[in-house]
Parts: C-alpha cells; sequence; structure tokens
C-alpha cells in the first residue's frame, strides 16, 4: 500500500507521515491532521473477525502503510485494545436497540482506547528518537480524557503528563481519577471552563518560547492517534450488529468535543455498515445550532450533568467540515440534538424502570435522543446507543434516581482509594508556563 499523507484541517501545514502527526498532535498552523484521502477496505477481510486486535489489523493497515509504525500495528492493537466493548441488546425493548458499551476500560469510559492506543504509537516512537527531554503530553479535560490518559502513560518514564481540568465542573469520582495519580503525572485545577483549558493548551502549542524550553504533544482528540482505534469499535460493532439484523445500524454518541463522532463518521465513510449518525448533546448546542442555521457560532460551556459534554467550541468540528466542507453536505451526513438537565435525570430513572439499565448522564442523553425518534424509524433500523461511561463515576447523579447504589468497578475502586494532587491554576498562559517549570 502506499503511504498515506497528513494535512492539517487549516490547510497552510506540509504533508506528514502518521509517526509525525502522532508525534506533533497539533499541526504547526494550529489545524488538526487529516488524511488526504481515507483508506479503502474489503469487507470481506473482516468476515469471522470480532476482537478488536484483530479487526484494528485489517481497518487500520491503509493508515499505517509506509509509515515507521507499520511493521507494530498488530503489536500495539494487542497491547492497547485488549479491552471488552460489547453490543448488547437492550432486553425488553420491542424495537431492535442495541447498546455499545464502551466503559469497560481501566478508567471506565471510552477515553481508554484512544488513550492507550496512543501511549503505544508513542512508546515506540520514543525509543526510536531517544530525545534528550521527556515527552510532555498536554491534556485538556472535560472529565473522562484526563483520567484515561494519566492511566494509559502512567510510571513510562520517557513522559510528563500535565492535565488541566475545570475546577468545581467534573463529579467528584471523575475529580479523583484525574489526581490520584502523582510521579509522571500532574494535575492543574484551572479556574474557568473546558474551554479555557483547551485555549491554554492550544496557547502552549503556539508558543514558541515554551516550544523551545518544552517538547510538547497532545492526547487530546486533538491528536489522530486518539481517533483512530475509536473508529475499530465502531467497526466491530457495525459488523455485529449486521450479521444479527442483516441490516445497518444506526449510532447516537453522546458527543462534546466530536472526536468520538469523528471516528463513526470516518468509519462509515471508508465503508462500513453504519447508517444514520445522531449526536446528542447537552444543552451546550454549538454543534445542533449550526447544522440547523448553517452559523458557526462558538460560545462559553455551559456546566451540566453530563460533565464531558460541557463543550462550546469542539475542536473536531474542523475535521468534520474538512471531510464535508459545504454546511448541507454535512446536514446530510449527521444530525443533532441537545438534551436538558431535568430531561437527562427522568430518563435515567425510566430507562431503568423499564429496562434494568443504569446510565450515565451522557448515556442518558443519547438514549433520550433515541426516544425522541418516531415509532417507524425505530423500528424502521436497528439503533445502538453509545454508552460512554460506567454510571458509578456519577453515582452522587444516578443512585437517588434509580434509588440503589450501583456497582463500582474493581479498576476504578483502586483509583478511588488513592490520595489526590493538585495544583490550583489561573486560566492564564503564564500561570501554565510557571506550573510546566
Amino acid at each position: 500500500m502506499v503511504e498515506l499523507k497528513l494535512v492539517s484541517s487549516r490547510g497552510s501545514a506540509p504533508p506528514v507521515g502518521l509517526s509525525e502527526a502522532i508525534a506533533q498532535g497539533l499541526a504547526p498552523d494550529g489545524g488538526l491532521y487529516v488524511p488526504t484521502r481515507l483508506p479503502a477496505v474489503d469487507l470481506q477481510a473482516f468476515a469471522g473477525s470480532s476482537a478488536l486486535p484483530q479487526i484494528a489489523r485489517t481497518a487500520l493497515a491503509g493508515f499505517f502503510a509506509g509509515d515507521q509504525l507499520q511493521a507494530a500495528l498488530g503489536a500495539i492493537a494487542d497491547a492497547a485494545l485488549d479491552l471488552a466493548a460489547p453490543t448488547t441488546r437492550v432486553a425488553g425493548c420491542p424495537d431492535p436497540l442495541f447498546v455499545l458499551e464502551l466503559y469497560h476500560g481501566p478508567t471506565a469510559a471510552f477515553k481508554d482506547f484512544g488513550a492507550r492506543f496512543l501511549a503505544e504509537c508513542l512508546q515506540r516512537l520514543e525509543s526510536v528518537q531517544r530525545a534528550s527531554q521527556p515527552l510532555t503530553l498536554l491534556v485538556a479535560t472535560s472529565g473522562d480524557t484526563g483520567g484515561a490518559v494519566a492511566a494509559a502513560f502512567h510510571r513510562r518514564p520517557w513522559v510528563r503528563v500535565v492535565i488541566l481540568y475545570p475546577g468545581g465542573l467534573v463529579s467528584p469520582r471523575q475529580e479523583q481519577q484525574l489526581t490520584c495519580w502523582g510521579g509522571n503525572v500532574a494535575s492543574l485545577r484551572v479556574a474557568g471552563t473546558f474551554d479555557d483549558c483547551q485555549r491554554l493548551v492550544k496557547e502552549a502549542f503556539g508558543d514558541a518560547r515554551l516550544k523551545r524550553r518544552h517538547r510538547f504533544s497532545s492526547a487530546n482528540s486533538i491528536n489522530i492517534g486518539r481517533l483512530l482505534p475509536q473508529m475499530v469499535y465502531y467497526i466491530a460493532s457495525s459488523l455485529a450488529i449486521e450479521r444479527r439484523t442483516q441490516l445497518k445500524a444506526s449510532y447516537i454518541i453522546p458527543a462534546g468535543n466530536l472526536g468520538n463522532a469523528v471516528a463513526a463518521v470516518w468509519a462509515r465513510a471508508m465503508g462500513f455498515p453504519i447508517a444514520r449518525i445522531v449526536l446528542a448533546h447537552n444543552i451546550n448546542r454549538t454543534v445542533p445550532d449550526f447544522l440547523e442555521s448553517g452559523v458557526w457560532q462558538p460560545r462559553p460551556s455551559i456546566a451540566t450533568l453530563a460533565s464531558a459534554m460541557d463543550v462550546g467550541n469542539p475542536s473536531n468540528m474542523e475535521r468534520l467540515r474538512a471531510l464535508y466542507p459545504s454546511w448541507s453536505g454535512l446536514r446530510e451526513q449527521l444530525s443533532a440534538d441537545s438534551v436538558d438537565d431535568a430531561t437527562i435525570r427522568t430518563r435515567i430513572g425510566e430507562d431503568f424502570m423499564h429496562y434494568g439499565r443504569e446510565w450515565c448522564p451522557h448515556t442518558a442523553a443519547a438514549a433520550e435522543v433515541y426516544g425522541r425518534l418516531s415509532v417507524a424509524e425505530r423500528r424502521d433500523r436497528p439503533w445502538a446507543v453509545v454508552a460512554t461511561a460506567h454510571p458509578a463515576k456519577f453515582n452522587e447523579i444516578v443512585e437517588p434516581l434509580i434509588d440503589k447504589a450501583v456497582s463500582i468497578p474493581d479498576s476504578l475502586d483502586r483509583l478511588l482509594r488513592l490520595p489526590q494532587h493538585a495544583l490550583d491554576l489561573p486560566p492564564t498562559l503564564e500561570a501554565l508556563a510557571a506550573a510546566l517549570e
């Protein structure tokens, strides 16, 4: 296969190979790396495949072709994607409704897949590069990304992880997962919103003085190394549903910074059996409003129960618009709806009562959007609600609504017992630069 090149979504940076795009994280012009083309795949090559590492070897081969990481793809997939991501039928539902469960990793959220894959890629690149100073990963998080990245990179001597999260705007158990590591992980509690955290990361990447003093990369979904493995679970799920129903599945995805949505869109564009893709937002309506009006108007984020989706200026919209440059073209590929906190609470209680399913607030937003579909839409094809986090991460919200304790996964329980370490930070580049020293 011919080597695949990646270019900036803003069009002002030279093309690079996959390894360079992963190592840089963000393109020099501030854009996000996107492939010049999506690799072609032969669906017959996936007959009988179900395990994520096995699917990754075939599905991602075109992205790795000709790159220095090509020979390591199998080993990377084996190490990173040895996680459960079952697609389960909702018992008691009269319609063909499934749940793609993405919360069985070490930090009980879908971010584990991308963080572990990125860590394995960078581990191999660092072993070749043998740089004189450690890599510094800057990570802005609205709740789940930071914990997953910390778990994936903890105790790797070649890297320092710096997590920026909005103080008071994540759940208590999310904050515990962001601050319990120590060692090579520094946790910065920013006096602001997620958008402030994301802005600080981008400003640091663009600051020449800081770039001379630190070797930066990103572990947010702006890094393409995070998106590629997320495609794999959509591919596996869509193939599994098609085998069971002989129909293409449609997905409802809790959406914040849009990395998870881009992964599904790319998988569908490569030819995998995905029909509709619907985004479920909380009351941060930047994307639903854009799809309705054609006017892109980022705004300050609003704190909600579904805190990991509290994003007012989602970075990955650049990738979606790079693939579908016109507003009308993008509207044909995606739709979006928003759900307020009161409705999220109601949905958590009702779906537990009807189906025995325990939803985190983000998954509940997706379940609500599914419930708004017409009867004909729900029965016309199989649908899958994407469950992005375990409800135990939001016990203070979920348990009063279902009137029972939520079981805590063993991996999460272990983290909840560790001491916290965090530094309070004003939302300025100067403060971040001082903290980095």
